[in-house]
């Protein structure tokens, strides 16, 4: 508390000597580097109960902003997952794509052709954040980097993460990739829930890979006692970014700080969120009536909490709550086929052909997801996999008249997922 007291009141200090200025230098227009970047228009952030799911603070918490590197835990997300199932193995290898070493760094460097296991993959994106491995990573476990996102945006419906969309593994600069603070404290709180063996991960502060040592760009490990977690972000677009969750006293805190100015506000904000958040449990065990914005200074709301399936403003919204769905998938993720509605039309000897994979699952995992995001095209459609032709597996939807099949593959395709219309044979 002592270090946040100092910083405020040296703001406070810093803002009342540059208002009695005459005339504002250019490092004085600046912002101050102990201000408090609630006012920055990038801004968003939100504290939550990691056991409970109470919204302590929350600052324009469903507001779009770009997710950059924080895009990255929900890659690792799917990583687990797909361990948990037994998809793939701690040793697996992760073979390196052209199109994986061509991103743009922060990266490892390999070579096309070069490989690195499964967990030393996972271990390149929690803390080298490393793009070009991100992207391995997807095509090993998704076929395609976009195959993969979409595997994403459907995990992150499932969890209750509404406002979210991915189109990379990456986090690299894409303006159809956004979130909201609330979405991924929800991650956040699913990745500690769903693996927990796998979240200490998250606080690895080191990366040693063919002798070369890379730290954990989360400067708050090691420096804040409790933190163990999770992930930050930055591009220019999206300003910097960090998702952090610590415990003490038995009680974990989930904050999320999105577009602040630089890397030392928004850590010593992020800090001071967390250090407010445990502060205003305390005091609430004590019997006081306080909140996390009290705490800060900063002004009530004046008018009703809006609810957060709104979008959100500036408003305090203390005892409100996150919610986490669950993260079972989806039962049509083991069909092979997908049955007609009653309102099929009949007679169309057309088809859809949505994607062709080495394995058969890997088809089957496609035609639910097809069918789980544009059901107004695919649900009355005859959803099948053919025989392996040419080394691969093709997942096809039938039952389309010509037109019928031409607008669901624009669909997809307007989603930039591959899609080809199949004439009778």
């Amino acid at each position: 508390m002592f270090e946040r007291a100092r910083r405020l009141i040296a703001s406070l200090v810093l803002a009342a000597a540059t208002a009695v200025a005459p005339v504002a230098s250019t490092a004085q227009a600046q912002v101050p580097y102990l201000q408090l970047p609630a006012s920055h228009p990038k801004y968003a952030a939100v504290v939550v109960d990691a056991k409970t799911g109470e919204v302590l603070y929350a600052k324009r918490a469903d507001s779009p902003r770009y997710p950059a590197s924080i895009t990255k835990v929900m890659t690792l997300y799917l990583a687990f997952e797909a361990l948990a199932a037994g998809r793939i193995h701690l040793n697996d290898p992760v073979v390196i794509s052209p199109r994986a070493a061509a991103q743009a760094p922060t990266k490892l460097g390999l070579r096309p052709g070069e490989t690195l296991t499964v967990e030393q993959a996972m271990q390149a994106l929690a803390i080298k954040s490393a793009n070009d491995i991100a992207v391995a990573l997807a095509e090993k476990l998704g076929g395609s980097e976009a195959r993969f996102a979409a595997m994403m945006t459907l995990r992150a419906e499932e969890l209750g993460m509404r406002n979210t969309r991915f189109v990379n593994a990456s986090g690299l600069p894409d303006s159809r990739q956004i979130s909201t603070a609330r979405d991924i404290a929800i991650l956040s709180r699913a990745v500690m829930r769903d693996y927990p063996q796998y979240y200490k991960l998250f606080s690895q502060q080191s990366f040693t890979f063919r002798g070369v040592t890379m730290r954990n760009h989360n400067g708050l490990l090691g420096r804040m006692p409790g933190v163990d977690g999770l992930k930050t972000g930055y591009t220019n677009a999206s300003g910097f970014n960090i998702a952090v969750s610590a415990v003490r006293d038995n009680r974990r805190l989930i904050t999320v700080v999105l577009g602040a100015p630089s890397t030392a506000i928004r850590n010593n904000n992020a800090e001071d969120l967390i250090l407010t958040g445990f502060d205003v449990m305390a005091r609430r065990d004590r019997g006081e009536k306080i909140t996390v914005a009290q705490n800060l200074f900063e002004p009530e709301p004046t008018g009703p909490i809006v609810r957060p399936s709104i979008e959100q403003g500036d408003n305090e919204q203390d005892g409100l709550k996150i919610v986490l769905a669950s993260a079972t998938p989806s039962p049509a993720a083991s069909r092979t086929k997908v049955e007609p509605s009653k309102s099929a039309k009949k007679g169309g000897k057309w088809s859809v052909q949505v994607g062709a994979f080495k394995t058969k699952s890997d088809a089957k995992e496609q035609l639910a997801l097809v069918t789980k995001r544009f059901g107004k095209h695919f649900s009355a459609a005859n959803g099948d996999i053919g025989a392996k032709v040419g080394g691969s597996y093709r997942a096809r939807f039938s039952g389309y008249t010509e037109a019928s099949a031409k607008d669901a593959c624009q669909a997809l395709k307007a989603k930039r997922l591959a899609c080809m219309v199949v004439r009778p044979t």
